[in-house]
């Protein structure tokens, strides 16, 4: 079985082949431009997908050995995303579908990460606990098996590399601000600056938009209402900051662990690459005896393998689709409401 995945829900352009439990090909084409925009231009991410598409489906399929003619489905990113990015790959993927008159199967994105720590040599273990980090997403999933998911908690406001990338445009280090802000904490304490964490109402829910601001007024504070902070300073800023990120999530994740009988660990997304929150989670899954599982840096980051692997994994579990559905067609709906 050779399933096609394409994925292009924001600004990373990705084709992979999954065949037989291993992943062929994996290419992914960054769009590197909007570093100058200070974030992902929504207009500009459609085009270059269209640019990119079909370049990275042949560069797939000449890596894997394969050929149009030797794919068994199609799966594609049906959501969340930039709705004009996700039509490039989404749309895409039903006409290839329908030109080889294969199965066509609509992935959530978020699922394909949920389920990319699959994609390792040591894979998780049902029912698993997933801590899911990125951009515009921050969830603790309880994970049951491939069709049942239940939502334990979820951000109140800003997502946790939403927080990162705001309070890097504070500090002056443009976008996207994660990579830049672990590379100066590495070279700061994380207990100089107080930082709260805050109390939500949810068990298991987590809210970084008060950290954000107590991070813009410790900045007015001492540097001044327009001034930026000297670089001296960004070290500690840095990692007092990325402590109290790390605090927050670990503290929802512990009380997860406490209540559920799971047997198994997983950090996915984006901020997963987050060598400080890698870690963390592997002491905590340590000190309570759980398997840990964490993607290769190249799964982290939104990418086709997933969505090929979560296909596979629909289709294996019988569940069907056609060609008609526009958008997901509603699998995820309970966890994701």
């Amino acid at each position: 079985m050779n399933i096609l995945g394409i994925e292009s829900s924001c600004d990373e352009t990705s084709v992979a082949i999954f065949s037989d439990e291993v992943i062929n090909a994996n290419l992914v084409s960054s769009q590197d431009f909007h570093v100058k925009y200070g974030g992902v231009v929504p207009e500009l991410s459609s085009r270059a997908h269209i640019e990119r598409i079909v370049p990275l489906t042949k560069g797939a399929l000449e890596k894997a050995g394969l050929q149009l003619k030797d794919i068994d489905a199609v799966a594609a990113t049906a959501g969340p995303g930039l709705i004009g990015a996700l039509l490039v790959g989404f749309t895409y993927a039903k006409g290839l579908a329908f030109a080889l008159n294969k199965p066509f199967i609509p992935v959530n994105h978020i699922e394909g990460h949920i389920f990319s720590g699959f994609l390792m040599e040591e894979k998780p273990e049902f029912p698993l606990l997933v801590l899911v980090v990125s951009g515009g997403h921050t969830l603790l999933l309880l994970v049951e098996s491939f069709t049942k998911i239940k939502k334990l908690g979820t951000t109140i406001d800003d997502a946790a590399g939403e927080a990162f990338d705001k309070v890097g445009k504070m500090l002056g280090l443009g976008y996207p601000g994660g990579p830049k802000i672990q590379k100066y904490a590495d070279a700061g304490s994380p207990d100089a600056i107080p930082f709260p964490i805050a109390d939500v109402k949810g068990e298991f829910d987590f809210s970084f938009s008060g950290l954000k601001t107590s991070v813009l007024r410790y900045l007015q504070k001492n540097y001044g209402m327009n001034l930026l902070p000297p670089v001296d300073a960004l070290p500690d800023i840095c990692a007092s900051f990325q402590n109290a990120v790390v605090k927050a999530l670990i503290r929802s994740t512990k009380k997860g662990i406490k209540k559920y009988d799971v047997k198994s660990l997983s950090l996915v997304g984006g901020v997963a690459a987050n060598s400080a929150l890698r870690n963390t989670v592997i002491d905590l899954g340590r000190n309570y005896n759980k398997k840990v599982v964490i993607p290769s840096m190249s799964y982290c980051g939104d990418n086709a393998a997933m969505i090929a692997f979560r296909g596979a994994s629909l289709m294996k579990e019988g569940i069907k689709f056609s060609l008609e559905y526009d958008t997901f067609p509603g699998l995820s709906s309970d966890w994701l409401s």
